[in-house]
């Protein structure tokens, strides 16, 4: 769409080129709408010269848009006469978020990202029992990964479970985590816990934004695991793709790291999410 403003009474159209199809949009609303993006993306209210420079528009065409918008309380001004987010902006943006559903989401757009790595997909939940797969993609090339939808992900063990105690750090996690050690430490001969530099690597992982792990806990399949927020900063999924360790590059700029953060982060974005 055109970002040129308009002015005041102005109704011309432009073509605006979709796939597969092309419209008329009113150049108006296209400016009103860049408006509220500006506003929406600021850390606070601003002033008339400031937003108007971000637009990239003079000021005196800005005003009438301004005008029409606190009409419709989507702008509201301030007693220091800035412009900021009015309170019917406010009701459009939540009933957005309660239409929305992080998993619906997920499901929409993981097909994609599976094609477009060559990879399996899972997308995981906490359950009743700790880290649940709640759907896989499967790659193009099959995997013998052992994920399947119902199962779950260790928390000390994989990508995806160190994850979720990094980011979902509850009275349900630390109980799980309690579980899982205590099972560990009865069934494995050599168990040997460093509670002190797990912890460490869960803090790692929570200022990373991500974790992966190479040759487990299956030898030759290597995995990466990224997490999606809501609009309240809550971790809603993870999303992780798993493949073979000789196809899968787990380097910090590599394709299958930038494509997981790529989607997760975007898919947290139209959540409404916004990293502090």
């Amino acid at each position: 769409m055109a970002q040129t403003a308009m002015g005041r009474g102005q109704r011309v159209t432009e073509t605006v080129r979709q796939p597969g199809k092309a419209q008329r949009g009113i150049r108006s609303l296209d400016t009103a709408g860049a408006i509220l993006r500006v506003m929406a993306e600021a850390s606070g209210p601003m002033k008339l010269r400031d937003l108007a420079e971000a637009i990239e528009v003079a000021p005196a065409q800005l005003h009438p848009y301004l005008v029409s918008l606190r009409a419709m309380r989507m702008v509201e001004q301030t007693e220091t006469g800035q412009y900021g987010l009015g309170p019917f902006a406010l009701e459009v943006g939540l009933s957005r978020l309660r239409a929305q559903d992080a998993y619906h989401e997920a499901l929409l757009r993981i097909s994609a990202l599976a094609e477009e790595t060559r990879l399996m997909v899972a997308l995981s939940v906490w359950g009743l029992h700790g880290v649940t797969i709640v759907h896989v993609r499967e790659s193009i090339a099959r995997i013998h990964a052992n994920v399947r939808v119902g199962g779950g992900f260790g928390l000390t063990t994989t990508a995806t479970g160190r994850l979720f105690l990094a980011f979902m750090q509850s009275a349900a996690t630390e109980r799980q985590l309690q579980r899982e050690m205590d099972e560990r430490a009865t069934s494995e001969l050599d168990f040997d816990f460093d509670a002190e530099g797990f912890h460490a690597e869960i803090a790692r992982i929570h200022a990373q934004g991500y974790e992966t792990t190479l040759d487990l806990p299956i030898p030759g399949i290597s995995a990466v695991a990224a997490p999606v927020f809501d609009y309240s900063g809550t971790m809603k999924l993870a999303v992780t793709l798993i493949g073979p360790t000789r196809q899968i590059d787990l380097s910090a700029d590599g394709p299958a790291v930038r494509d997981t953060l790529e989607f997760t982060r975007q898919l947290s974005a139209d959540l409404g999410y916004r990293p502090e």
